[in-house]
């Protein structure tokens, strides 16, 4: 019997213990979430954390519904005192998480088949140990009999963290813990959901839930920090997850990685005080110095392959490879995975390689002084190009001046500062964009985009992206122009209707104009070969009447046979080659876009990929598309952001 004094101790004790305990609420998208959380507001490890579930969280379907979890969570912490603390560090061998946090020895009961077994862990700090009175009050609600209360007290005494058999119950078999197992994410996690043991019934051990786990066909990726935690601390009729594949992971491939800048739209151009681009200044060289670095290999990665937790592996497959993109003035280092430069120059990506060119500076005009150019880098033209002059360069070109009735020819961009005055042969070709202040009866040909601020009259313009005339006075007016995205400019077309203007988009240009010649070949190749089969057929006539044919006639059938099988073949290939570039073009996508911000003039012939339409009246401010196999004219769209701030070529 408790005497008054004694239970109002036991009572001021309980009081000092519920004080210390602090109380949060948490949640997370999954219940270890919520747990974890609320061990950081507690600044307490997972397993010292007590909790109830307020709300079950749901995942949702589809994306929708998804509800999180919500628990309240505690852990009793003992009063700080002044009593210095003689270790940091828990009977589990995890430091203390805050220097001076006290907390209590912990005593656990667990019902087993071999009897009633007990487990005490010391207290860190300042903290209470346990004692013999607690652990008999543990096995007493558990209904144990038979106790060894030396076991007991060696059991507190030694406090290991170890469950040893200290005495024996009459067990309920009905009443022993139970749980079911069930996967989600096509087997990528697995969860146990625990019903607790009743009156005299077992409690579950980690060897019977690693057990229940295999023969349920869990068998990879089972989380036995977890369980072994689950056995101090359950939480029943909640799932729990014990066990989590690994998910696949395809190998990165290998690329290069460029020590330039690539990308010839993020040219960095200086503007004046008023606003204006120079283009005499477009900085469009990059330089490097012999044996500088360039460009760097990152080698491709292994895959990962996954596995679920029922040990099924899932497949990945391992980055690809790559060729080092060694161009001209380049090598590899030693490492094979370093590109170096050869010589002082320019770095620019053309083709898909690197290319070190160097920079050749014309000063005054390309003429007779100076002959035709032909230069494996960047060509600098300070004055004009003259008549029947060509330019070539395996990088970029910028003339200073104009370019008259000449050739220019680059891989890279070419720039002209004034205009060009092409006569009806003068032709200029760039492997990337063309800017220009005006372009006149002249042909050309860009595999990016033509930028002109003033207009294009009277010329034939191929670009694979897009032609672009945004000055005030841009205008296009007569020729044709052929663009894959789009065709913008003030002014389309001629207010008399005299000069035709065709605008054609949504196609490769380059593509088409393969497929026209390809056209062209084939038109020959079957002409030729309706002459050799005529020939020849008149040679097997004579042969079939006369039963033979002179020496000389016998050499002309056989090769005339061979001509014919030569041909057939060839037309063969061209056939072939005609429904590859069909097969091209037809994979080109893109919407295709004519635009003119203030007027396109009637007579203007519009194509849209096969789709082509002669306008009949005059627009205002309108665009046309393709919609439903129609071109139809829509609201007006402005060029793109990247066209709009291209540059324009401006007086000294």
């Amino acid at each position: 019997m408790i005497d008054f004094v004694k239970l109002q101790q036991l009572m001021k004790e309980q009081l000092e213990v519920d004080r210390t305990i602090r109380i949060v609420e948490a949640e997370g998208p999954t219940l270890d979430a919520a747990i974890e959380e609320a061990g950081t507001l507690l600044d307490l490890p997972v397993r010292r954390i007590e909790y109830e579930v307020v709300e079950r969280g749901f995942k949702g379907v589809f994306g929708t519904g998804k509800k999180d979890w919500k628990i309240k969570a505690y852990g009793k912490i003992s009063v700080q005192t002044t009593k210095t603390s003689t270790s940091n560090v828990s009977a589990d061998g995890e430091a203390a998480s805050t220097i001076g946090m006290n907390m209590d020895g912990e005593v656990f009961v667990r019902l087993s088949p071999d009897g009633a077994l007990l487990k005490v862990k010391p207290p860190t700090g300042s903290g209470r140990f346990v004692t013999e009175a607690m652990a008999m009050q543990a096995l007493n609600d558990r209904s144990v009999k038979n106790i060894d209360k030396e076991a007991v007290r060696n059991v507190i005494k030694e406090a290991e963290g170890v469950y040893i058999k200290v005495g024996t119950f009459d067990r309920n078999y009905s009443n022993d813990s139970s749980m079911k197992v069930e996967t989600t994410d096509n087997d990528m996690k697995a969860y146990i959901t625990v019903e607790p043991a009743g009156i005299r019934g077992c409690d579950l051990s980690f060897d019977v839930i690693i057990n229940f786990l295999r023969n349920n066909r869990i068998v990879y990726g089972i989380k036995k920090d977890v369980i072994e935690h689950f056995i101090d601390y359950p939480v029943y009729k909640t799932p729990v997850l014990v066990a989590e594949g690994t998910k696949e992971a395809n190998g990165r491939n290998a690329y290069i990685e460029y020590k330039f800048e690539t990308n010839p739209n993020k040219i960095r151009l200086r503007e004046s005080r008023d606003g204006k681009v120079d283009f005499k200044d477009l900085q469009i060289i990059q330089n490097v110095v012999e044996n500088q670095p360039v460009a760097i290999k990152i080698p491709a990665q292994e895959a990962v392959k996954g596995k679920t937790v029922k040990g099924d592996y899932l497949p990945a497959k391992d980055g690809m490879d790559i060729l080092l993109p060694l161009g001209k003035n380049v090598h590899a280092d030693e490492d094979k995975m370093t590109i170096l430069a050869d010589i002082n120059g320019q770095v620019m990506l053309a083709n898909g390689v690197i290319n070190v060119e160097p920079v050749f500076v014309v000063e005054g005009n390309v003429c007779l002084k100076t002959g035709n150019i032909i230069f494996l880098g960047t060509v600098v033209i300070t004055g004009n190009v003259e008549d029947g002059f060509s330019v070539k360069a395996a990088g970029n070109i910028e003339v200073k001046g104009t370019v008259e009735r000449a050739e220019l020819e680059a891989e890279g961009d070419i720039s002209v500062a004034q205009g060009i005055t092409g006569k009806t042969i003068g032709h200029v070709k760039a492997g990337k964009s063309i800017w220009a202040r005006f372009i006149e009866n002249a042909i050309i040909d860009a595999g990016d985009m033509v930028v002109v601020s003033d207009g294009i009259i009277n010329s034939q313009v191929d670009a694979y992206k897009r032609i672009v005339c945004q000055g005030k006075r841009a205008r296009i007016v007569g020729g044709r122009l052929r663009a894959s995205e789009e065709i913008n400019a003030q002014i389309i077309g001629s207010s008399s209707g005299t000069t035709e203007t065709i605008c054609e988009v949504g196609i490769d240009p380059k593509i088409k104009e393969a497929i026209e010649q390809l056209m062209i070949d084939k038109s020959t190749c079957e002409k030729e070969l309706e002459g050799v089969q005529a020939e020849l057929q008149e040679l097997i006539n004579i042969k079939a009447q006369r039963k033979s044919l002179p020496e000389d006639k016998e050499f002309l059938l056989n090769e005339l046979m061979d001509q014919r099988n030569t041909l057939t073949a060839e037309l063969q290939n061209i056939d072939k080659e005609i429904t590859k570039k069909q097969e091209e073009q037809n994979e080109v996508k893109t919407r295709g876009r004519v635009s003119a911000a203030n007027m396109i003039y009637a007579g203007t012939k519009i194509i849209i990929r096969d789709v082509v339409t002669d306008i009949r009246n005059e627009y205002r401010s309108a665009t046309f598309i393709l919609e439903n196999n129609l071109i139809r004219a829509v609201k007006y769209e402005e060029p793109d952001k990247d066209a709009k701030r291209e540059p324009q070529f401006v007086d000294d």
